[in-house]
């Protein structure tokens, strides 16, 4: 279940949404996300999930990959659905046993909540698989560039997500290390109710956080070592210049998930 998360994996690709500036990405998930809480009709999803199969299709990505990172976060969906089903009150009941009962509000708001979930997952991940940590640091620095004016450390904000971005597939891979190391020991993760899954966790938790203390101190003492001090005074290899495509790209995203928004 671990290796199936897909935020903070970068997939290599040649394709017009890997070359596209990290900014416009940036900004068109930005949209994205505010599109999604604003529709409130099942059309105006099934136009979006259209969006972001185009999407995915010229990122040259396999859709499977990306669905594939909604099956570790199962539960939250089907929680937040079941609370909104039973706990949501209005409109016709169409089941009813004892003192549980669903309402049409209540399965219409927690299949629109699930929907939410599942957009906001793939498409994030989207982001993740076509940009590669230093793209998304200069792009989230540039963005935040105009409020340094009001003293926003827009350096600082970007190399800490970029490196919890990044640091997530490696704490993955170490969790998958302990647990098979933790098995061949006898530890049993899979069998069990709900307490004895979560006791069997501690093991290896302790040393996951242990490890990822650790590996916290090595980066700060390598950042250290190498003379880092933020971003005062840092000239970039690479300069970020939108092209052609990053404004029709911009336009294209504002028209279309606009459109969704105001009229669905």
């Amino acid at each position: 279940m671990l290796d199936e998360i897909m935020i903070g994996q970068y997939i290599e690709r040649d394709s017009v949404v890997h070359k596209s500036d990290p900014r416009t990405k940036i900004l068109v998930v930005m949209l994205f996300i505010t599109t999604v809480f604003l529709i409130n009709t099942f059309s105006g999803y099934f136009i979006l999930a259209g969006f972001i199969f185009l999407a995915t299709m010229m990122a040259k990505i396999n859709l499977k990959r990306i669905l594939k990172s909604i099956k570790p976060l199962t539960f939250i969906i089907l929680f937040t659905l079941l609370i909104h089903l039973f706990m949501t009150r209005g409109g016709d009941v169409l089941w009813q046993w004892r003192f549980l009962r669903i309402e049409e509000e209540g399965l219409r708001l927690g299949l629109f909540m699930a929907l939410r979930l599942i957009f906001l997952i793939t498409f994030t991940s989207l982001l993740t698989l076509t940009t590669s940590p230093l793209e998304l640091t200069d792009g989230l620095e540039r963005l935040l560039n105009p409020f340094k004016k009001i003293g926003v450390p827009a350096h600082e904000l970007a190399m800490m997500m970029t490196i919890a971005l990044r640091f997530i597939p490696t704490l993955l891979e170490e969790a998958q290390k302990i647990m098979k190391a933790q098995q061949a020991r006898g530890a049993d993760f899979e069998n069990g109710n709900l307490i004895d899954k979560a006791k069997s966790l501690i093991p290896l938790l302790v040393p996951l956080f242990v490890n990822a203390f650790r590996r916290a101190d090595e980066l700060a003492l390598a950042m250290e070592a190498r003379c880092y001090r933020g971003g005062e005074n840092r000239t970039r290899m690479n300069v970020l210049v939108l092209a052609s495509r990053d404004y029709l790209t911009m336009i294209f995203s504002l028209f279309y998930l606009g459109l969704v928004a105001i009229f669905l």
